[in-house]
């Protein structure tokens, strides 16, 4: 099927506009529960460190190390990040990195596990090979990382060398995630990320003859000048490269928060009916190119852990680690422990300055209550299966507080074709799939809608 006869038959109900305009509202992304912006200033580094102390040695955990570092600055990007055109700045931050996974195995007082280990920024491959391996090398003195562990890195294919590729290899990394957006001309220009085809196709050739045994690809729908056609040929040039995954990620234009956002030309950026066509066109070219949908917006080959596994959501997406401890490293980075999350210090002096008096970097947080654990399932089991019983979740617990807030949203939802509900159990339909983050904001009882701080729901 060509390009254009997939365009032609895309899925319109009559009532789409509609839909887009009552549930494409701000809403988080939920990646946590209760999530970023509710964290607060009660959660300091003694709280961390206490609870860091209380953790299992016998049960793996998970491990964060944030690279704030690009080469260049891409004007959509919403990350923690700072253009480091030399390595003198990385190298004195991979530096305190070291002593801060010091700190932190300090604290906890035993050499635990880690299960899955993942690198994210900013440009993880904008660290020197040499800076790479004494990184990793440091986590493997302070916790036990066997050889089977999966050890995954955010990719920029503009800056990926050969030397960087054989010893992230060699040094276990296993899983890559290739930041792509578009492959538009005109589109990488209005973002000022310059990143040819042919550029990205000699990245992945290269990445598969070195022995690396997955490769994700991050699409990005909603840029300015991106036009559903675009979009299409976007993906469809992505599946000839045949990735494991893809990942297919709503532009967040949220310029009162990353100033260089106004870079971009506004008028330029699709309207709302605009960003769901793009979605949707993308979603059916992989699927029919044989990729199984995950959630809300993710895609894997029938054959990967993804498509086969129980998943879970996390701050790098959908994912197959079931650990219930993640350890952040770095500025701005968020961990999640038994009893809530901690955040890092964002601003890299002030968190060096903390490392530096040999003080947990801990910036602000959040107590997870019983109450909010049990949303948090309920909007987890919304995001990864689509479908949920609250009344397995609940295991005879009181309900009331977790189902009486979001009834009206629910049952609007229902007569919109949304969801269907029967007694304590809600599946998300087909229809409902773009929107299942405004579903599961009806049960966020910490959203205040009338702030419109975070993106929009599609």
């Amino acid at each position: 099927m060509t390009q254009s006869q997939i365009v032609a038959r895309q899925y319109r109900p009559d009532h789409i506009d509609h839909l887009i305009a009552r549930y494409g509202e701000r809403v988080p992304r939920y990646t946590s529960y209760p999530t970023a912006p509710n964290f607060g200033s009660s959660i300091s580094a003694e709280t961390y460190a206490s609870w860091l102390a209380e953790l299992d040695a016998a049960v793996p955990i998970s491990a964060y190390v944030h690279i704030p570092f690009c080469r260049s600055l891409c004007w959509y990007c919403g990350c923690n990040m700072s253009v480091a055109r030399a390595n003198a700045p990385i190298v004195d931050y991979v530096d305190w990195l070291i002593e801060e996974i010091r700190l932190v195995r300090l604290h906890i007082g035993q050499r635990l596990a880690i299960g899955t280990l993942h690198l994210g920024g900013g440009t993880p491959n904008a660290l020197p090979p040499y800076e790479l391996v004494r990184l990793l090398t440091e986590l493997r003195q302070c916790f036990e990382v066997t050889s089977g562990v999966e050890i995954a890195a955010e990719i920029d294919p503009r800056v990926l060398t050969a030397e960087w590729i054989k010893v992230a290899v060699d040094a276990g990394l296993n899983r890559v995630s290739l930041g792509i957006q578009d492959f538009d001309e005109r589109v990488q220009r209005a973002v000022n990320r310059i990143q040819p085809f042919e550029q990205t196709a000699r990245s992945v050739e290269a990445l598969r003859n070195a022995g690396m045994t997955s490769i994700n690809m991050d699409l990005m729908y909603g840029l300015p000048f991106q036009a559903t056609e675009s979009v299409a040929h976007t993906v469809c040039e992505v599946v000839k490269l045949s990735p494991d995954r893809v990942a297919l990620f709503g532009y967040a234009h949220v310029p009162w928060m990353k100033p260089a956002q106004r870079l971009l030309p506004e008028p330029a950026l699709p309207g709302p009916r605009q960003r769901f066509d793009q979605q949707d066109i993308a979603a059916q070219i992989l699927v029919d190119a044989g990729y199984i949908r995950i959630g809300l917006d993710h895609f894997a080959k029938p054959g990967d852990v993804l498509a086969i596994r129980p998943i879970n959501r996390n701050f790098q997406g959908y994912t197959t680690d079931g650990a219930q401890t993640l350890v952040g490293f770095g500025a701005s980075a968020i961990g999640r422990l038994p009893q809530g999350y901690v955040q890092n210090a964002t601003r890299t002096p002030d968190w060096r300055e903390c490392i530096g008096a040999s003080r947990l970097a801990t910036a602000r947080g959040v107590t997870v209550t019983a109450d909010d654990a049990l949303t948090g399932e309920i909007i987890s089991c919304l995001m990864c299966d689509l479908h949920v019983d609250i009344g397995d979740l609940a295991d005879g617990s009181d309900l009331t507080k977790v189902l009486e807030p979001a009834l009206v949203h629910l049952r609007a939802l229902e007569d919109d074709g949304l969801v269907q509900c029967s007694g304590t159990r809600i599946r998300v339909t087909e229809l409902g799939r773009p929107f299942v983050r405004s579903i599961c904001s009806a049960f966020d009882r910490y959203l205040d809608r009338s702030i419109g701080r975070h993106s929009t729901g599609v």
